[in-house]
């Protein structure tokens, strides 16, 4: 008898070790795409750059002309391209795993809005530049993301009141940006309207490492609390019974997410869609068997960098990556309402 018991136990048991080696394979699959991904962009340009002189640029030796290249024009545009993309990625993910819902992503609900609404009006209104502007558009994420929680408040949150608020508020915010961007003068024009497409055009590598502290500080916050959001999951009632403490976690995962993400927009600007579809396409290559802020991460610094190669040179014109990833994420936004509504039954 006690043979019979042990044998469902065991192929548990092989079942759970064959599904942790496919994540594995696959999370070394995607680092591993990631990787390539550099390598091409920092190769691949206008000009071609060997994989020996890229890595000997990169070890500090002076190659002239190509160490400009490398060094000064495409090193900082991919490096940005990944830390912004495993920003949005990760705020994405914990956004939709708390909430339950795959439109619960900080670019639909108007946090990225805000943050974007934040950097015009200081460029316009304020005559800002630089670090000044980023750090209102921090401020600003984090303000719109506060007002959205505070307006949802109804003993408690759920996550279909927050999103049609975050919605209508990220609606509101579009439109004080055009407004504002039709008061503003010629001269700026040009950079505010960066804040309304995403793009990385201009990145600097001085810029990484405020956004790589905030992937460190925040994204480590996240994955201590991974485990409680996949908990989440399962619904708040449950996860309480399980031992999560809900008002910790969800302060926690809140601010985590909506920081990754202001921090990532005040550097790139809103890139569309990036934070709404990094998660699902995570989800498909690895699986829902375990955290999957990881894999968010790695498919957001994948969309970025591959978004913004291909918005320079394999479109017929040179395209911010906030249009390429816009274009990409449009059509699923609208099959995902579809299948929202007809399972309703409102279709």
């Amino acid at each position: 008898m006690s043979h019979l018991t042990h044998q469902p136990a065991a192929r548990f048991s092989q079942m759970r070790r064959a599904q942790a080696r496919q994540r594995w394979r696959m999370l070394a699959m995607l680092g591993a795409v990631l990787l390539a991904g550099v390598m091409l962009t920092l190769t691949l340009g206008q000009s071609f750059t060997p994989l020996t002189t890229v890595l000997r640029i990169l070890g500090g030796a002076e190659v002239p002309g190509a160490g400009f290249t490398v060094r000064e024009l495409r090193l900082p545009r991919a490096v940005i391209s990944v830390l912004t993309g495993a920003c949005f990625g990760l705020g994405g993910i914990a956004f939709q795993t708390m909430l339950r819902n795959p439109l619960a992503s900080p670019d639909i609900i108007g946090i990225s809005t805000g943050a974007s609404t934040g950097a015009v009006f200081a460029i316009v209104a304020l005559s800002m530049s630089g670090p000044a502007v980023s750090g209102v558009a921090i401020v600003a994420g984090l303000g719109v993301a506060l007002l959205i929680y505070l307006l949802s408040w109804r003993q408690g949150v759920t996550g279909g009141r927050l999103i049609l608020i975050g919605i209508g508020l990220a609606a509101m915010l579009q439109s004080v940006t055009a407004y504002l961007l039709m008061r503003a003068p010629s001269w700026t024009l040009q950079e505010a309207l960066r804040w309304m497409t995403g793009s990385v055009n201009g990145a600097q590598l001085d810029q990484a490492l405020p956004l790589l502290i905030a992937l460190l500080l925040f994204g480590g916050l996240l994955l201590s609390r991974s485990r409680d959001l996949e908990t989440l999951r399962l619904g708040g009632d449950i996860a309480a019974g399980l031992g999560v403490r809900l008002a910790t976690t969800r302060i926690t995962i809140v601010i985590s997410a909506v920081a990754l993400v202001a921090f990532a927009t005040a550097v790139s600007g809103p890139i569309a869609f990036v934070a709404f579809l990094s998660g699902p396409i995570a989800s498909r290559l690895i699986g829902r068997n375990g955290s999957l802020l990881i894999p968010s991460a790695l498919v957001g610094a994948l969309l970025v960098l591959l978004g913004d190669y291909a918005g320079q040179f394999l479109l017929p014109a040179r395209y911010p990556v906030g249009i390429v990833t816009g274009v990409l994420g449009a059509p699923y936004l609208v099959y995902l309402i579809i299948r929202d509504n007809k399972s309703r039954g409102t279709l």
